[in-house]
């Protein structure tokens, strides 16, 4: 029950586009608990692949420099933490375990993007990467804190500080303060 109280009430509606707002990201109403290991796992894999993939949608549609710039560190960053999070997963002995009810649905976040040029696209891309971080510092502070498996706490512990800077600079993008 709890579980899906927060899968439904993730991100913050207003903080992204209206096109967004009914499949996406809903804000949080309460302290996020750390997912079971098998789930944070899935759900770290998923936020990695995403970030991944928006990052080269983003080079291929946006000519702006600051989108671009952001895109080109996610793609590395969440190349980066991809990479560890095999090794992490590898030392927990845990499997994957996918949990498509939960945000973010990052299936049709992209195919949104995909469908938006220009200023639409590099407006819609910081929303999206705003909502995205926000997720993953809830997900990756609640599982530094509480995760049960010592590799995959080590990973969360080591990604979290990079999910907040990375936070902080969507939230400044999204607003237009670049």
């Amino acid at each position: 029950m709890l579980i899906a109280r927060r899968a439904a009430l993730k991100f913050a509606v207003a903080a992204i586009p209206a096109v967004y707002a009914s499949t996406v990201f809903v804000a949080p109403a309460q302290a996020v608990e750390a997912l079971p290991d098998a789930r944070f796992v899935g759900w770290a894999q998923t936020y990695n692949d995403y970030e991944i993939a928006a990052g080269r949608l983003a080079l291929a549609k946006s000519s702006n420099e600051i989108v671009r710039g952001f895109a080109t560190r996610m793609i590395a960053e969440h190349s980066e933490a991809a990479e560890f999070l095999v090794r992490a997963r590898s030392e927990a002995g845990v499997s994957y375990a996918p949990d498509p009810a939960n945000p973010p649905n990052t299936v049709a976040v992209l195919q949104r993007l995909n469908a938006l040029e220009g200023a639409q696209f590099d407006t819609a891309y910081a929303n999206a990467e705003l909502a995205s971080h926000t997720y993953g510092v809830d997900q990756m502070g609640a599982y530094s804190q509480n995760g049960t498996s010592g590799a995959l706490r080590k990973y969360a512990q080591k990604m979290f500080p990079k999910a907040q800077e990375q936070l902080e600079y969507a939230k400044r993008m999204a607003g237009g303060r670049i």
